[in-house]
């Protein structure tokens, strides 16, 4: 099956799904991330704001904060993406496709060993990822390669094996439900 392809299908299952399970499932994956050691281990996450039947981030997030690490969520400038520090939630709006991203510019996310939440439409156990086609995290991954990165996904997100190009990076670790 080509990327387009799996694309459509995973669209589709997760379309499917009720807005309860949607949380269920979210509340599962975010206390199997919160329990893994990259996340014990970083003292900055950067992760990302759910969007449709994305895996809702906001539960770790804000429990990430509560732990007193740094939070950053990724704001789009074209073909660019950069991770905007915030301390709350009253700093986001709807803003890149309707995709929530911080309100401010600043101050921008440096923290070269920041764990990174990566967001995906499916994986495998290699960490190989196919994303939603912007290349947005591909991008900065090249730019800053040396990040830990985790990926959370439903169990129909996880597959056998996945198509991959030259300039995919892949996900250390990829927690599923």
């Amino acid at each position: 099956m080509n990327k387009a392809e799996l694309r459509k299908e995973i669209r589709a299952k997760k379309r499917a799904m009720t807005e309860e399970e949607i949380i269920s499932k979210s509340h599962h994956l975010c206390q199997k991330f919160l329990q893994c050691e990259a996340y014990r281990k970083a003292s900055t996450v950067y992760g990302y704001l759910p969007y449709n039947q994305e895996v809702r981030t906001w539960e770790l997030l804000e429990k990430a904060m509560e732990d007193g690490k740094k939070v950053a969520v990724p704001k789009v400038y074209g073909e660019e993406m950069r991770f905007i520090y915030i301390t709350d939630f009253s700093q986001i709006s709807d803003d890149y496709c309707g995709i929530p991203e911080p309100l401010d510019d600043e101050p921008v996310a440096e923290d070269k060993n920041a764990l990174v939440l990566m967001p995906g439409l499916a994986f495998d156990r290699e960490g190989h990822r196919i994303g939603y086609g912007g290349g947005f995290y591909d991008r900065f991954l090249s730019a800053e390669p040396d990040h830990p990165t985790v990926a959370l996904c439903y169990d129909f997100q996880l597959v056998e094996e996945l198509p991959t190009e030259e300039f995919d990076i892949p996900v250390n670790i990829v927690i599923w439900d």
